[in-house]
């Protein structure tokens, strides 16, 4: 029946495996994880058979726990989301050589400033910020540290595309999400000569690379039977961990941006035209929608400073508290380290602010800064790009706090809006329809993407912290965290 599908989305993160299953409705009608067997090796490698072991629990379990209620035969798809920045060498019978290298691994940062500097030197154009966390680094450290099993490298494949690839047996696609930080060029989609030329990894060796949510197969007659699922289920391209929540969230046509505030603050949208930022504070996706792209940002400040400085227990009073003395007035920028990246470009940046306050101000004074710094970066957002905000989303840790949302709305002066279900899983399995139920990802998200609630901004608020936003803006310079020229708005 047409009026009946389902879609399954897998999550590969650094301390398990989530499994979830979405109907048209939007509603979760399974969701389950698996949590790995870690130990202090694991941030630098892990075993993509433990991945995959996870997966097929999770799926069994899945298959046993919904088939007297659900239409098992009526799953059309599944996708999947891992982490950026991971990979694995495969050698000629899609084994792998060697673990899985973490996209957390930092033993490839020597490699990494050879791959920028070629980069730079012999392409000139695209991502060229390579760092220890981006898979370009990893490859060329493995060859470097592994030459006898180099020689037997087949392919380069990313941590979503090991499941799919068990899933269809479709070995040789990537996406371009997952690719970005393995040095493809979304602009001219193709793999530049200096990786293989200067940076000596075989060009053979990497994946032929397509939009996320493409169908790349079918589930293998094998797979199909140890699941107990029909083997017409359709597997799609993967997408990155970062780019799924923002799927989940909602975030998914121009205009659109979503904010996740956990430990740090990301925020990640969708506009028609490449942001070009001189200072690299941004970075760009190829959205699933050709022609669109996805550009993100992470601040070092988010919500860390929660746990550091108050208790658990204290804080939903905290948060009560907050309700009756916002606007505080108080100027607080609760960096909790020393350096921010984004949307400044200041390594000499330290947090100020609230000692003399008491312990009610100094948390609803900290959820202002933070609230300040969102509407900073759409400030910077806004100019680079020359395309409004028109919707903020949100995720995090911070969007289950009411009354913080009501602040950052206020300041911004926008709705925002936080979905029912934003999880990576569901980022997948909304993927998974877009392509194969959907006309594409607008559409999917649309019908899938439950919105829990949405806050409208107090008008009496947004006039109150106009106000304070400026004062605030005025003692960054005054700190010179900012210059007066980076006043964008």
């Amino acid at each position: 029946m047409e009026n009946e599908a389902y879609f399954i989305g897998v999550d590969v993160g650094t301390q398990g495996v989530r499994v979830v299953l979405l109907n048209l409705k939007g509603s979760l009608l399974y969701d389950d994880g698996y949590v790995f067997k870690l130990s202090e090796a694991s941030r630098q490698e892990q075993s993509p058979d433990e991945w995959w072991n996870g997966c097929c629990e999770l799926i069994k379990k899945m298959v046993v726990a919904l088939r007297d209620r659900v239409n098992l035969q009526a799953i059309k798809s599944i996708g999947v989301t891992s982490t950026s920045g991971t990979v694995i060498p495969l050698n000629a019978n899609n084994e792998p050589l060697h673990n899985a290298i973490m996209y957390s691994d930092k033993r490839s940062e020597p490699q990494s400033i050879v791959a920028a500097e070629a980069a730079a030197t012999y392409h000139g154009k695209g991502f060229c910020a390579f760092n220890s966390s981006c898979g370009l680094a990893k490859m060329l450290w493995f060859a470097q540290t592994f030459p006898g099993k180099n020689a037997q490298l087949a392919k380069w494949i990313h941590a979503a595309d090991y499941i799919t690839g068990k899933l269809s047996g479709n070995w040789a696609v990537t996406d371009y999400t997952n690719a970005f930080k393995s040095g493809y060029d979304v602009h001219a989609y193709t793999w530049p000569e200096y990786i293989s030329e200067h940076l000596g990894i075989k060009k053979e060796s990497l994946p032929e690379v397509v939009a996320s949510g493409t169908v790349i197969g079918t589930l293998t007659p094998t797979q199909a039977k140890l699941f107990g699922l029909s083997d017409k289920v359709q597997i799609t391209a993967g997408i990155t961990d970062g780019c799924a929540s923002q799927i989940a969230a909602g975030a998914v046509k121009p205009g659109d941006w979503n904010t996740t505030i956990g430990t740090t603050l990301v925020i990640k949208g969708v506009v028609q035209q490449e942001i070009r930022d001189p200072e690299g504070r941004i970075y760009n996706h190829k959205h699933a929608m050709e022609g669109w792209w996805m550009p993100g940002g992470a601040s070092n400040i988010g919500a860390d400073w929660v746990s550091a400085q108050f208790d658990q227990g204290e804080i939903p009073q905290l948060n009560n508290s907050a309700e009756s003395l916002i606007p505080t007035g108080k100027i607080v920028y609760p960096l909790m380290q020393k350096g921010e990246r984004f949307p400044m470009v200041a390594p000499q940046a330290e947090g100020f602010g609230g000692n003399d306050l008491s312990k009610e101000e100094k948390f609803a004074a900290s959820m202002e800064g933070v609230a300040f710094i969102e509407r900073y970066a759409f400030e910077l957002l806004e100019g680079l790009s020359d395309e409004k905000v028109m919707k903020v989303y949100t995720a995090g840790g911070a969007s289950n706090s009411d009354v913080w949302l009501k602040i950052r709305s206020a300041v911004l002066n926008k709705n925002i809006v936080k979905m029912k279900h934003v999880s990576g899983g569901v980022g997948a399995a909304i993927l998974a329809a877009s392509k194969t139920h959907f006309k594409n990802i607008v559409d999917a998200v649309n019908q899938l993407a439950v919105v829990e609630k949405e806050i409208v901004p107090d008008l009496e608020l947004v006039a109150k912290y106009e106000m304070q936003y400026q004062a605030f803006l005025t003692e960054l310079v005054n700190r010179n965290i900012i210059t007066q020229k980076e006043i964008y708005a």
